[in-house]
């Protein structure tokens, strides 16, 4: 337990639970000394809450009896919220993050009323979500671990860190100022040292990372979320325009949610645009379609595809 109020809190939440509890068992829950222990006892009855010790084989600190924590002020649907978002902490960041969200959960089925803990239950059954974009986490959390530790200590990092496309990796010193998840990746946000500016590395292009002892300051005008805004912006990308073929219209209904834009043509068929990383990326999900798609926009996708359509098909015919 990293600090004094969480200590407190969860003292007296033991006590609450069970009276009569000896110094030397409170202790050891806390992680602490008995020495230690007297003292936040000693905290508690400063704040006054009211604490009383018996002495004997059967003794120990209990609670006042009749004495309760105050409930947490919280209606059904935040109580819902609460628990729905340290959900989506576990899932998204996975053992980084998992114990502390058990922990959360478990404090609140503590302390929350039988209404809200009603409510939970509900939202248990029927508000789930599943099946989000996001790569493989598990081989990611000793760099993400790294990564946490660097940036609340304010420590530069080395890394070795390989671009898109590109199997060399490039090593660098980085100041990492924030870790970022987007569009089912994970990224590290801050100053790199060899390029002198603000720059984001997605992590599982880091193919070595260390922990080095230089320290920074964090700027004071470092913003995260208009850095995003305007990072990402930049980036490079590829505006496409596909048209499918008026029996593929329902293909491209469905799957609109990864269109920028749709047209209705008067022949039946759908014009649509989207933006990708790449071309490699746009190649794949061109060819993924088949022919009900046809590539309008730009020539170097239509070359691209034509060339991999040639390469796929002579392939097969060796076979």
């Amino acid at each position: 337990m990293s600090n004094t109020a969480t200590r407190l809190i969860t003292l007296l939440m033991l006590l609450q639970s069970q009276p009569n509890q000896k110094a030397s068992n409170l202790a050891e829950k806390l992680g602490v000394s008995v020495r230690s222990l007297h003292r936040y006892i000693t905290m508690l009855d400063e704040m006054g809450i009211p604490i009383y010790s018996e002495r004997g084989p059967y003794g120990g600190f209990s609670l006042v009896r009749g004495y309760k924590m105050p409930p947490l002020v919280f209606t059904p649907e935040e109580a819902v919220a609460i628990y729905l978002g340290t959900s989506l902490v576990r899932e998204m960041w996975g053992k980084l993050y998992q114990d502390a969200a058990q922990g959360a959960l478990a404090k609140l089925d503590n302390v929350l009323p039988e209404e809200q803990r009603n409510e939970i239950a509900w939202a248990r059954r029927t508000l789930i979500t599943t099946g989000m974009r996001r790569a493989q986490l598990d081989p990611l959390t000793p760099t993400l671990e790294k990564l946490r530790r660097a940036i609340r200590e304010q420590r530069r990092v080395r890394m070795a860190h390989r671009k898109q496309n590109d199997p060399d990796a490039q090593t660098r010193e980085l100041e990492p100022y924030a870790l970022v998840y987007r569009a089912g990746w994970w990224y590290v946000v801050g100053h790199c040292r060899l390029r002198d500016a603000r720059r984001s590395f997605r992590l599982d292009r880091i193919v070595e990372l260390t922990l080095l002892d230089k320290t920074f300051q964090l700027p004071a005008d470092f913003n995260a979320q208009e850095f995003l805004a305007q990072g990402f912006e930049t980036e490079t990308k590829v505006l496409i325009q596909l048209r499918f073929a008026p029996d593929a219209a329902h293909i491209a209904r469905d799957s609109g949610v990864a269109w920028d834009s749709i047209e209705p043509q008067s022949d039946g068929a759908l014009i649509v645009t989207l933006t990708m990383p790449d071309l490699q990326w746009a190649t794949s999900m061109a060819l993924g379609f088949g022919p009900i798609v046809t590539v309008l926009a730009p020539e170097e996708l239509r070359r691209a595809v034509r060339e991999s359509a040639r390469a796929i098909a002579e392939q097969y015919a060796k076979i």
